[in-house]
This record gives structure tokens, sequence and C-alpha cells, in this order.
């Protein structure tokens, strides 16, 4: 009886071994499928010349903004991609098998909230009962939620029009909506061919970072963690390289995205992202700004952001 347990025992063993093994790709069989947002990491990779040579298959989808790109790795349809500060909040609120394993700091000064250029209003306190176009769960309506909290003010004083770029874009210039809160290339678009007028940006109060997100999926494949590690080594390098060389990357994003020039070297040059570590100061952040939209209510409940940090890639990055 006790070798027959013994026997079972060590098949259950077997066959559980054997199940947490055949999720591991095989290294000549890995291809990365990475998201991607129209004129984002792909252009970045080619035009610092850190793609070519990228000894890994690469799948790329593209995406309107953060939260469907998240919602993607979560569902293991893509392994990584890049996002805002707020998509991961959001995606971490409706435990997303999601986590940041990297990440960046800009400027804020293109996080902006735009008006008409003859709109009557003047300052954030002016937004009370008006129509104010975002992404939902991008990076612009943490924007919009603290600028707001400085002012006195909450979501629920303004009303939310939940719109990807390309429609809030068009419900900007037809006069739908009395704001638009957004960021580059989309604010420099804005200001040079509709004339849009900045209202309010994010300085002093977005905290400008941004993540590299991978899906658990990935993560949990041991046959995949080489290609994660080398494109986010490039993926940094890249960022490093478009800080010092930012007419030719203006040249190398409006080819790729068919901005004007003088639209994508704008955005270039207020921007200037750079890597930096996943650290407490980070983490310490990125809680505030969770714990800011439990507060008001847009999230069902408290997000603890450093459960979804993997800083297993920090040592290569540094």
């Amino acid at each position: 009886m006790l070798k027959q347990l013994l026997s079972l025992l060590a098949a259950i063993l077997f066959t559980t071994g054997c199940a947490a093994t055949a999720q591991d790709t095989p290294p000549g069989e890995v291809v990365l499928k990475v998201g991607d947002q129209k004129g984002g990491a792909k252009a970045l990779l080619t035009a610092a010349g850190l793609l070519g040579d990228f000894p890994y298959k690469i799948e790329w989808s593209t995406f309107t903004s953060g939260p469907p790109l998240l919602e993607a790795a979560s569902a293991g349809a893509i392994d990584l991609g890049g996002v805002g500060n707020t998509p991961p909040i959001f995606a971490a609120a409706a435990n997303a098998r999601i986590a940041a394993v990297g990440a960046s700091k800009g400027e804020v000064e293109a996080d902006a909230i735009l008006v008409q250029e003859n709109s009557p209003l003047r300052s954030v306190s002016d937004l009370k009962g008006k129509n104010i176009a975002v992404a939902k769960g991008s990076s612009a309506h943490g924007q919009v939620l603290l600028t707001l909290r400085a002012s006195g003010l909450t979501t629920k004083d303004v009303t939310l029009n939940f719109l990807q770029p390309s429609d809030a874009y068009s419900a900007f210039t037809q006069g739908k909506v009395d704001a638009w809160a957004v960021w580059d290339p989309y604010t420099a678009q804005a200001q040079q061919e509709a004339k849009a007028r900045v209202l309010t940006t994010g300085e002093g109060r977005s905290n400008g970072y941004g993540f590299q997100v991978a899906g658990r999926k990935a993560l949990d494949d041991k046959g995949k963690t080489p290609a994660l590690k080398e494109y986010l080594v490039r993926y940094y390098k890249a960022q490093k390289w478009a800080d010092t060389h930012r007419e030719e990357w203006a040249k190398a994003w409006a080819a790729e995205t068919g901005l004007k020039y003088e639209v994508a070297l704008a955005a270039v040059n207020r921007n200037g992202d750079l890597p930096v570590k996943i650290d407490d100061t980070l983490i310490k952040s990125e809680q505030e700004l969770a714990d800011a939209f439990a507060e008001d209510k847009t999230l069902p409940g408290k997000v603890d952001f450093g459960k979804f940090v993997d800083t297993r890639f920090q040592g290569d990055l540094a």
C-alpha cells in the first residue's frame, strides 16, 4: 500500500513538474509580443539603430492608449508594452495579471488641459460644470484628477467624456467639449493646427513617470526572460539616444506618424523621457496617485501599487 502511495505521489510530482515547465518557451522559438502606440517604441528603437539586430523575433501590436494595451498584457495577448503613470493603477484595481518592469521620468509640460483659443475659460476653477474629453485610465485622466483636487474640485464637479485621442481631437475641434486633457504629440498638434490654448499643465501635479509593463504570463515564462531583458535594455538606451539626438528623433517620429516635423520637434523638445529606477520614491508617488483615485471613488477600492512591480531587471537597466 505504501509503495502504491509513493508511486502515486511520484506520478503527481512528475505531472506537476511537466506542467510547470511546459509553459516555458524553448529558446529557439521565442517571439516577443510588444504592445505599442503609434510613433512609440518601434519608431524609437528603429531611429536609434537598436532594432535591426534584435536577436529575437518581435510581433508588434498597436494600441490607441495605455488601458487597452494593459488589458492585452493581462490576457497574455502581448508580453509587454509602454504606458503612462495611470494605466497600471487602473489595471491593478482590476487585479490585472501585470507588473511594471521598467520606468522612466519626463517633463510634464506636455500633459495639458487644452481649451479653444477663444474659450472664456481662464482658470481650473472655470472648469466646474464643463465637459472635458479624456481617455479613461490614461495619464491624462490622472492629471485631470490631481488638477481638479488642487483647486478644491473633484471629477464629480465636471463631466468627463471618455474618448480616445483621435475621437477627442474631433470633439475638441468641433466644439463638442469645453476642454481636452491629453499628452504629446497631441498637445503640440492641437496647439499648432487647431490653435488650442493651454489652460494648465501637469507641472507641480503629475509625477511624469512612464512604465514598461509586462504580463504575468510572459514573466512566468523563463524562456522569454532573456528576450524581455534585451528589449528593456535596448528601449532605455534608445530613450537616452533620443535625448541627445532630438532633431533626428523628431524627423523619424514625423515620418512614422505622419505628423508635421514642427509638431514632432515641439513634442520632442519638451519631453525627454529618461530611465529611472523603480524604487521606494517612485512606488510612493504612484501609491499617492492611486489613493487619490480611490478617494475620488473612481476606483472601487484601495490599490497596493507595490504588489504590481517586478524589479528583476533593475540590475541590468542600471
